[in-house]
């Protein structure tokens, strides 16, 4: 099958390699990882250690079965006007934040929603590591049965990828968002690892950013209790303790984060008052304005 990574960063890297174990692929991304890429080779170091030659180029081929995005939330019309070019038969998202599909299915016909669990970090130039493995999730962006769903999933899993069919995806997209509310920007602002939210007022900050989200949820038709997304936000602040989370990494580079697909997308279809996430989403906001030219 032919694959194609829209976006190979660190993550989208990872996965590449991971799916190049049994199928063609094609790493699209940004110089100068993808130049070593095509150069030297990908290198995937950490919790898998492996070294793989994939195609590696900064504009899209003429085609490819499937296709999965991992740019950045404000970069998905890009993504998507790009990909329409080579037409692939199956874009999945894996990306954070709530509209990437809506926004993706304005270009392409089929697309899936997507989590991916695994842990990557940009080394240098044509070296990933994988700081955790994990599994990717994929199914339809409405929910139900998704015979695309079910191909992308057997791609996957014939490389040794912890692949499954989700049918409830609207549920596992929300319990994310709640996750990554509640870790990303109060990291960000804190300028502290994920651990730092265990305890103490950082987690309480997350905790009831995961809450709002939650009540935004099934103000949005989505069943998903305080608790539950509390729960996962915790967990997932014990496995990834040591990591600096993606929002945090952008606020301490000066580049442009994902904050109006994650908070500021709670705020935007919330009927109820959610004032942490609007308060983390503004003070993230005022960090991206304060950044030198």
């Amino acid at each position: 099958m032919e694959i194609l990574i829209f976006g190979a960063g660190s993550l989208g890297s990872l996965v590449g390699g991971l799916c190049a174990r049994e199928h063609s692929v094609t790493l699209v991304g940004r110089d100068p990882h993808i130049a070593a890429v095509r150069e030297s080779g990908l290198a995937v170091e950490g919790a898998v250690d492996f070294a793989t030659h994939t195609e590696a180029r900064t504009t899209v081929p003429e085609r490819a079965d499937l296709a999965f995005v991992t740019v950045k939330s404000f970069d998905t019309p890009a993504a998507g006007r790009a990909l329409a070019d080579c037409d692939p038969e199956i874009t999945c998202s894996l990306q954070n934040g709530l509209g990437n599909e809506e926004l993706l299915a304005a270009q392409l016909d089929t697309v899936l929603a997507g989590i991916c669990t695994y842990g990557a970090r940009l080394a240098s130039p044509g070296r990933v590591e994988c700081t955790g493995i994990g599994e990717i999730a994929l199914g339809a962006p409405d929910g139900g049965s998704s015979a695309a769903a079910e191909r992308a999933v057997e791609a996957l899993q014939s490389a040794d990828i912890d692949a499954v069919h989700d049918d409830g995806m609207p549920k596992r997209l929300w319990r994310k968002l709640a996750v990554n509310a509640g870790i990303n920007p109060t990291t960000a602002l804190a300028g502290v690892e994920n651990g730092a939210l265990a305890d103490g007022p950082l987690h309480d900050v997350a905790s009831e950013a995961a809450r709002e989200v939650a009540r935004v949820a099934r103000e949005q038709g989505i069943e998903l209790a305080e608790g539950e997304a509390v729960a996962a936000l915790e967990s997932v602040v014990e496995a990834t303790a040591r990591n600096t989370s993606s929002m945090a990494q952008d606020v301490e580079a000066g580049t442009k984060t994902e904050i109006d697909a994650i908070n500021g997308a709670v705020v935007d279809r919330a009927e109820s008052r959610v004032p942490v996430n609007r308060t983390l989403a503004a003070l993230v906001r005022a960090r991206e304005r304060g950044y030198p030219d």
